[in-house]
């Protein structure tokens, strides 16, 4: 699509392609979200969407995806990706920025189905975009956040480099939960091999990277 180059904007790594969905992608990503993504009894989001019902589940992952798109700016844009795996859509990565062409920082979230958790996914989708941010838009730094009780998610940030940084309170249905910061700098990270992103110099100007990275 000439005048929304991002649907050709891909990562791929030894294992993982991350792209941004057709049509198609969103209805088996919105499959996995009905599926579940976590254990019955423990919410890892600050917006509790995967205890709704099933297909309630669905129609919502299909339609956050289309208001992404619709509000997408270089001042705040938010790029989600379906991560696929052998031919199958398993889960959502998600590359965030505000200001990026002042900040040059960038935020990350993601979710995978259950079925396909434990088999080191995570890790490997999230490392794609931050090769996307470093090495592709020129980033200086990248946060994250988890529950405190998100073990699996802390874990994933400490193996790629992230260092604490700080803590904040949530409301997670209806008490105050602590939330830990992460933060990983430019300087701390080492692209894996394998990793390559393909389209993405048309869609610069739409991150607000259109100078060059290194500058």
């Amino acid at each position: 699509m000439r005048n929304w180059p991002l649907f050709q904007l891909r990562v791929t790594t030894p294992r993982l392609e991350l792209r941004i969905p057709s049509l198609d992608d969103l209805d088996e990503l919105a499959d996995r979200a009905a599926e579940g993504v976590h254990e019955p009894g423990f919410m890892p989001f600050t917006f509790p969407w995967s205890d709704a019902a099933p297909a309630e589940r669905a129609r919502g992952t299909v339609q956050f995806h289309f208001g992404q798109w619709a509000g997408w700016s270089p001042e705040k844009w938010s790029c989600l990706f379906v991560v696929v795996d052998g031919g199958q859509v398993v889960g959502m990565q998600e590359l965030s920025g505000t200001d990026y062409a002042v900040t040059r920082e960038v935020a990350t979230g993601s979710w995978l189905g259950r079925r396909f958790q434990g088999r080191g996914i995570g890790t490997e989708m999230r490392a794609a975009v931050l090769h996307l941010a470093f090495d592709g838009l020129g980033a200086s730094q990248a946060t994250s956040g988890a529950f405190a009780d998100n073990h699996a998610s802390y874990a994933v940030s400490r193996k790629l480099g992230y260092r604490d940084d700080g803590i904040q309170l949530h409301n997670r249905l209806g008490k105050a939960v602590e939330t830990r910061r992460l933060r990983l700098s430019r300087d701390g990270w080492s692209t894996p091999a394998g990793f390559e992103i393909h389209g993405l110099e048309p869609c610069l100007p739409l991150f607000g990277a259109g100078e060059d990275p290194a500058g």
